[in-house]
């Protein structure tokens, strides 16, 4: 566009009686309207009545709001109940660990793939298969692979290990899916922040002498610190949420080794039919996500020197 049209353009809204720049003004609000309502009725309003349910004892076969308020009973119930507490620990555990192999991982697999060796566009295409798979699919295959009798794992190790069967390798087999799945994912982000970093740093360092070694750590690393923070985010909510390969593997168990909090909270609510108890475990876990959030933003914000 010109700027003799840009010219135009801005004379003619300066132009433009008051009634007509108003309208303007309200277009992108008036076209988001339904969205946001639709959004509020699908999302908001069941929030707030699983809110409400926590503070009251209302039951299955009870009408809606019929509940008595119990206040913070039902989450004094919680913070006394040793299954939970155990889940919280798990679930921390778990989530640290996960992350934490997520990371090195996808930080070694995008260091290799940013590499310009042959056929490696084969390989970071290969890289996203794991990511095409639906969580519930990818952990049937495991558990049939993990199967004691007839699972391939057992064949090529020559043992019959009940991986799923033992407090001890149960929690270690879904924690190896998890990491499976999601390690492409934090790959592709590390491996775009590679493929973005600007090459003068680098190529000063060489200048200067500096080893492999010295340049990734006090060059590559830095500058990918802002991509690894992100990664690190993201899949810290999504791994403190885990359910679904916990639910197709075990279904928490055995002996409560892979209780995660999302999975006590639904067996809570859709086996024992405790909603109220599980909308309290939910308020719980949406507030302990929060505070991660804040907690990372902040950290954000602090490296940015906001």
């Amino acid at each position: 566009m010109s700027e003799a049209s840009l010219a135009l353009g801005t004379a003619a809204r300066a132009t433009a009686p008051p009634r007509a720049r108003l309208s303007d003004r309200n277009f992108v609000p008036a076209t988001l309207l339904p969205t946001f309502v639709l959004m509020l009725a699908v999302f908001g309003l069941p929030l707030l009545f699983s809110l409400y349910l926590s503070f009251t004892g209302w039951a299955q076969g009870r009408d809606l709001f019929s509940g008595t308020f119990l206040g913070f009973e039902n989450y004094e119930d919680l913070l006394s109940d040793p299954v939970f507490l155990a889940s919280l620990s798990v679930t921390f555990g778990f989530t640290a660990a996960a992350v934490v192999a997520q990371l090195a991982g996808g930080l070694g697999i995008a260091l290799l793939l940013n590499a310009e060796l042959p056929y490696m566009r084969v390989f970071r295409t290969a890289l996203v298969l794991p990511m095409m798979v639906t969580p519930i699919v990818g952990a049937l295959c495991w558990k049939l692979m993990l199967d004691p009798n007839y699972g391939v794992i057992n064949y090529w190790i020559g043992a019959r290990i009940p991986w799923l069967g033992r407090p001890g390798t149960a929690l270690f087999s879904v924690w190896i899916v998890n990491v499976w799945q999601s390690m492409p994912y934090v790959a592709l982000i590390l491996l775009a922040g590679l493929r973005s970093l600007p090459s003068e740093p680098r190529e000063a360092a060489a200048i200067d002498g500096a080893s492999r070694w010295q340049m990734f750590r006090h060059v590559t690393l830095p500058l990918l610190q802002p991509y690894i923070l992100v990664a690190l985010l993201l899949r810290t909510i999504f791994e403190f949420r885990a359910f679904d390969n916990i639910y197709a593997m075990t279904g928490g168990g055995p002996a409560n080794a892979t209780m995660v909090l999302s999975m006590f909270t639904y067996l809570t609510s859709f086996v024992r039919f405790d909603f109220a108890l599980g909308a309290a475990a939910s308020w719980l876990m949406l507030l302990m996500s929060m505070l991660m959030c804040l907690a990372f933003i902040w950290a954000l914000r602090r490296r940015e020197g906001r």
